[in-house]
């Protein structure tokens, strides 16, 4: 008990005598982990078939310019593979790109703990798809565009280190074909939910 009392009085103690956590020029970069979350809708046949995009959990890396002291331009990078499902079985994977540019607003960003949102658009790149339907391959669009939201906070525990905690929302869709005919659109738009770390440079 006592260790654990003079641990976190030593972890008080560096955040309290930490300097302020970014400012104007600062670069900020994060390591995160994700959990992507689609929140799926789809039209025509794939409607019909029931159609549904798994959960995935992959790393993502984010850097963060702060243009100003109250303000960030955020690049998010991370990729994903997913499984379509449907009530005639597995239609095949798909592989996901979608790269984020976000502006972000900082409401604290001297403190130790630094609450922020963002608001900005994705480009989804689908890649290496296998899809089909039985033995006929299912065709899809491989590029979208969607806008993106965000909320976090970051935590501050060492001069230059913080822990970071966010959730995005984003949209994305693709139509797909069937012997070239269309068959229906999926929209995927996940809830991406992360948990990180991240350094000032």
């Amino acid at each position: 008990m006592k260790r654990t009392l003079l641990a976190a009085a030593m972890l008080l103690s560096v955040v309290a005598s930490a300097p302020v956590m970014a400012d104007q020029g600062d670069i900020i970069a994060r390591f995160r982990m994700i959990s992507i979350e689609p929140d799926v809708s789809t039209t025509g046949t794939l409607s019909a078939l029931n159609t549904g995009v798994n959960n995935a959990t992959v790393p993502e890396v984010d850097f963060t310019y702060m243009a100003l002291d109250h303000v960030g331009i955020e690049l998010i990078l991370g990729t994903s593979r997913h499984t379509l499902s449907s009530s005639i079985g597995s239609l095949g994977s798909v592989g996901v790109l979608p790269p984020t540019l976000l502006a972000q607003y900082h409401f604290n960003p001297h403190g130790k703990i630094r609450p922020y949102i963002g608001a900005g658009v994705n480009y989804t790149l689908f890649y290496n798809s296998d899809l089909h339907a039985g033995d006929a391959p299912v065709g899809i669009d491989h590029h979208s565009f969607g806008p993106a939201v965000q909320a976090g906070v970051d935590l501050q525990v060492a001069r230059n280190l913080f822990v970071n905690f966010d959730v995005k929302q984003i949209w994305m869709h693709t139509d797909a074909t069937l012997a070239g005919a269309p068959i229906g659109e999926v929209r995927i738009n996940p809830l991406v939910v992360g948990v990180g770390v991240g350094m000032k440079f």
